[in-house]
C-alpha cells in the first residue's frame, strides 16, 4: 500500500495541507514505511505502537530473531527525520507480554522495569525529540489501567532531563500535530 503511487498522491495532499499521517505497520513491513518516508519528506508521518513489534503467533518465542529485525527496522526508519513514534500500545497482548492473564494486575514501578529496553531503544533511535509517549486505551486496558500505564512512563522517564520529558509527555506530539499553531 505505502509503495501505490495513488496511496503516495493522497498522502502529498496531507502533506501540502499541513496534515501528518499516522500509520501502524507490522515490523517486517518497517523498511517499506522508510522508503516511503523517504519519498515524501515534506510529510510529518506518525509511527504508532513501537514500529508494530510483535511477539506472539509466528513471532513468538523468537526474540533473537524478531528484536533484531524489529531494531534494525525502527533504525532505518530513524534516519527520516519526518518520522515521529509513538511510545505506546505496549498493553496489548500481541507485545508477548502476559500481563492480560494475570490474577494480579501489574504496577506501574513492574511495568515501567518491563518496558524499559523496548522504549530506551526507540528513545535512543529517534530522539526524544521525535518520541512520544502513547496512551492506546482502551485497547491496552487489557493489560493495566491507564493510571498504572502513565505512573510507569512518569517512572520511566525519570533519567531524562526536564526539556526531554516535556517532549516524551507533550512537545513531540504537540509539534507533530501542529497542535496550538495556527493554520
Amino acid at each position: 500500500m505505502l509503495a501505490s503511487s495513488d496511496y503516495r498522491t493522497g498522502a502529498r495532499v496531507l502533506a501540502r495541507m499541513g496534515l501528518s499521517l499516522d500509520t501502524g505497520v507490522c515490523f517486517p513491513q518497517l523498511p517499506e514505511l522508510a522508503d516511503f518516508a523517504r519519498a515524501l519528506p515534506d510529510l510529518t508521518i506518525v509511527l504508532n505502537h513501537l514500529g508494530g513489534l510483535q511477539r506472539v503467533g509466528p513471532y513468538g518465542n523468537r526474540d533473537d530473531e524478531v528484536l533484531p529485525e524489529w531494531r534494525r527496522g525502527l533504525a532505518t526508519v530513524a534516519r527520516c527525520p519526518n518520522v515521529h513514534l509513538k511510545l505506546g500500545g505496549i498493553g496489548m497482548p500481541r507485545l508477548g507480554f502476559d500481563w492480560h492473564t494475570r490474577d494480579t494486575p501489574i504496577g506501574s514501578e513492574e511495568l515501567a522495569a518491563a518496558i524499559a529496553p523496548i522504549i530506551s531503544y526507540c528513545i535512543d533511535e529517534f530522539g526524544p525529540e521525535r518520541s512520544m509517549f502513547e496512551s492506546n486505551f482502551p485497547v491496552d486496558k487489557v493489560s493495566f489501567s491507564h493510571h498504572v500505564l502513565f505512573n510507569a512512563f512518569k517512572r520511566f522517564s525519570k533519567r531524562y532531563s526536564a526539556a526531554e520529558r516535556a517532549a516524551l509527555f507533550h512537545d513531540t506530539a504537540a509539534r507533530a500535530y501542529r497542535l496550538g499553531t495556527a493554520g
